[in-house]
């Protein structure tokens, strides 16, 4: 008797993907640019130094990204719109315009992170029970985006829809909570990047920086 698979191209991709990638375990990155920055995870056993490199990278190419239309945006506002954009935005932002050299860089090394991700989850690439997601659980500081952060993930039913939601009207937290902050840069942004053609990242245009003494709104 003969099995019929249809396997979904880009499952099939990440699959892959993840299979080679887990293979080596070590963290190979060296291309540090935030070192100065303040500490952003202080929990659970994994590379914080590389996730403290993911979120200020992130963090840099939205505000580079919505600086485009508005030159005196704020690091505030950038989160505003690209909450909106990633969670609401039915596919209209293109993560290939957003993302920078140094931000594939990072992911190319977070791919490395073998608890980081899930093959199997049809709704994120993220493996929602991680450590890196248990950290995080357990350190946002809203108590209730913390109560339904944890209730999403105990009950299996995380999906960055479903958290977006009360989280849009709580993109300012972020500012000054970099766990929830982490979670949106590798829910809505990273994990989103195994589905971008990288032929068509533009990785030469400049590489601007956040300034990160400008006081958010």
């Amino acid at each position: 008797m003969k099995i019929k698979m249809n396997l979904n191209p880009k499952f099939f991709t990440l699959v892959l993907v993840l299979t080679l990638f887990n293979c080596k375990n070590e963290n190979t990155f060296s291309e540090y640019q935030y070192t100065d920055h303040p500490v952003v995870l202080t929990c659970g056993d994994f590379n914080s130094k590389l996730y403290h490199e993911a979120l200020y990278s992130f963090e840099n190419d939205i505000l580079v990204f919505y600086s485009k239309t508005n030159k005196n945006v704020s690091q505030t506002q950038a989160y505003n719109q690209f909450v909106r954009d990633a969670v609401y935005g039915r596919g209209r932002l293109k993560y290939e315009d957003v993302v920078s050299a140094h931000s594939l860089n990072v992911f190319k090394a977070l791919k490395n992170e073998s608890t980081l991700w899930d093959a199997n989850n049809a709704k994120s690439h993220l493996n929602y029970n991680g450590s890196i997601i248990g950290c995080i659980a357990n350190n946002i500081q809203d108590t209730a985006l913390k109560t339904t952060f944890n209730s999403l993930v105990t009950t299996n039913s995380m999906s960055p829809k479903l958290f977006g939601t009360p989280l849009i009207s709580k993109y300012r937290n972020a500012i000054r909570d970099k766990y929830l902050a982490t979670y949106i840069a590798l829910d809505l942004f990273y994990a989103k990047l195994f589905d971008v053609d990288f032929s068509k990242v533009n990785l030469e245009k400049p590489e601007s920086k956040v300034d990160f003494n400008k006081k958010p709104e």
